[in-house]
């Protein structure tokens, strides 16, 4: 063979790692529930993970509202409420995809702004007055904000737009959706070292060590390794606080590492059925509505690229456009109880679970719906869900690192449909993931020393509709991949290949794939409404 041509390859050699419509070795997909006791423990873990945000977003914003641990308390219970309810509405009108809708970061800069409002500012004695206050003016701008993804939802517009959405321009959407939180992370781990790392470190014990050595037989510790880990460091974390560890710490140590410090089990109620306008009629500003609808706006953006990874972790076909358009239509309604109900914080789909799914393999809908029952559950019987809402905060960025990252994978799982030699596809790639981590670093970088943002006038909402969609990693990297990708292309057979819209197009309808019908069409027969096009 010497100086001749060289053999052809074998038909393994040419593609070892064939490209999968569906991501293979899932344990459940959607319409194969797990046994019902392995499917509560699931339910009962996915409650667990979406605690975190639930928790978090209240620490921060009550005490900048004026209210106590009481109203604290109170706005937990109503997110767990209205969070129990959006997943509901989600999994059987919506994309009927194992997404979980709780509350959203995205909101809480809009919301500090309103907090900051000078309408705000003449209230001094009671502070209850001025938490209800600033409260129901939260409410009426959630209210006027959900009408943008209902109308762009069940208008179909969105479902106009996301049809130019390509494999490429979904590579840095979802992948940002996941790496873009990474602020969530480490740093917060970092908080109280001692318990988050631990953390970190047993959830990858049970999750990948455990596994590996036993080769498979059983999936009990992966499946559960959430459950195991917590339970475990939550345990050390409270003999640490008993012993007396941070009996000379400061104030903020103690407030990250201790477990008794929450101050939520004392002031929850047994029992309390959050209810709408609970906290007084809404009071609407033209301006503060206005920067709550940019907030929507991006959050609608980051949801659309975690429920692609939701759709891929949970062994499913590509969303037909019409079903993620039905689906941003669901979660503007989720917006609607979050103003009516006063959560003080909007909705979107939870990123955390999403990665959840990745590491239990389980991609069941009946699993989240039973974890919605969970969260209205225990948002009713207020004690026995404080009791959980406690977890220190450097627990839960523990298992942040490992969730945020599945997501992020899952962008990246997106490169297969792709061709990485076309030049065209590297330039899109690597310059919206980017530029989609440089913007908003510049954007939290510059607030977080000046305590406003780059654009920074007189009116407070202008400020926030440009800051805020400009701090979202998600939404910069997804936008600027997605105009790229349109903007450059060149209509010929194989630039449609590089950028993989050939795999998609199966998938624009249930007419088109069988298979889309069996995992997103509409119960009671409402598909005859809602069709598929």
């Amino acid at each position: 063979m010497a100086g001749g041509a060289a053999p052809p390859p074998k038909q393994d050699d040419q593609q070892p790692h064939p490209a999968k419509d569906q991501l293979p070795n899932v344990s459940y997909c959607i319409t194969s529930p797990p046994p019902w006791p392995e499917a509560i423990l699931l339910g009962f873990q996915h409650y667990l993970v979406m605690l975190g945000t639930t928790v978090l977003i209240p620490t921060t914003l009550v005490p900048q509202m004026g209210g106590g641990n009481e109203e604290k308390a109170k706005m937990i219970q109503t997110l767990l409420f209205v969070a129990g309810l959006n997943t509901l509405t989600q999994t059987l009108f919506g994309t009927r995809l194992p997404a979980v809708v709780g509350g959203s970061y995205t909101f809480v800069p809009t919301t500090i702004s309103i907090i900051l409002a000078g309408r705000y500012s003449d209230i001094v004695d009671p502070q209850e007055v001025k938490f209800e206050r600033i409260m129901r003016g939260t409410q009426g701008a959630l209210i006027v904000a959900s009408t943008l993804q209902i109308v762009l939802g069940f208008s179909g517009l969105w479902r106009n737009i996301t049809r130019f959405m390509s494999p490429l321009s979904a590579v840095p959407l979802v992948a940002l959706t996941g790496y873009g939180l990474y602020e969530f992370g480490f740093p917060l781990v970092a908080k109280c070292v001692e318990i988050g790392l631990p953390q970190i470190i047993m959830l990858l014990i049970f999750s990948q060590y455990i596994p590996t050595l036993m080769k498979g037989k059983s999936q009990v510790y992966d499946r559960f390794a959430v459950l195991f880990s917590v339970v475990i460091v939550w345990i050390y974390a409270h003999l640490l606080t008993v012993a007396g560890a941070y009996k000379n710490a400061s104030d903020k140590t103690q407030q990250s590492c201790r477990t008794d410090r929450a101050g939520i089990i004392g002031a929850a109620p047994w029992i309390r059925v959050p209810y709408p306008f609970q906290w007084g009629a809404p009071t609407f500003d033209a301006g503060e509505a206005f920067a709550m609808m940019a907030a929507s706006f991006v959050a609608l953006v980051e949801s659309t690229g975690a429920l692609i990874a939701v759709a891929r972790y949970a062994s499913a076909t590509p969303m037909p456009h019409s079903v993620l358009s039905r689906g941003i239509g669901w979660q503007g309604v989720g917006i609607l109880l979050s103003g009516i109900f006063g959560t003080g914080n909007g909705s979107s789909v939870s990123v955390e679970n999403a990665g959840l799914l990745g590491l239990t393999r389980v991609g069941s809908r009946r699993v989240v719906q039973i974890s919605a029952g969970f969260m209205i559950f225990f948002s009713i019987l207020g004690k026995f869900g404080a009791v959980f809402a406690s977890i220190p905060a450097p627990i839960v960025a523990g298992l942040y690192c490992l969730f945020f990252a599945y997501v992020g994978s899952a962008g990246l799982g997106f490169l297969q449909f792709c061709n990485l030699n076309s030049f065209r596809v590297k330039f899109i790639l690597g310059f919206s993931i980017f530029m989609g981590l440089s913007i908003p670093q510049y954007f939290n970088e510059y607030t977080a020393i000046r305590s406003y943002g780059p654009v920074h006038t007189k009116a407070r909402w202008w400020n926030d509709m440009v800051n805020v969609p400009f701090s979202s990693e998600a939404f910069v990297g997804g936008l600027l991949a997605m105009f790229l990708d349109v903007t450059l292309r060149q209509k010929d057979t194989a630039t449609r290949k590089d950028r993989g819209m050939h795999w998609w197009d199966k998938y624009r309808s249930y007419k088109t794939d069988a298979r889309s019908e069996e995992f997103y069409s509409l119960p009671f027969n409402l598909n005859k409404f809602f069709p598929s096009v």
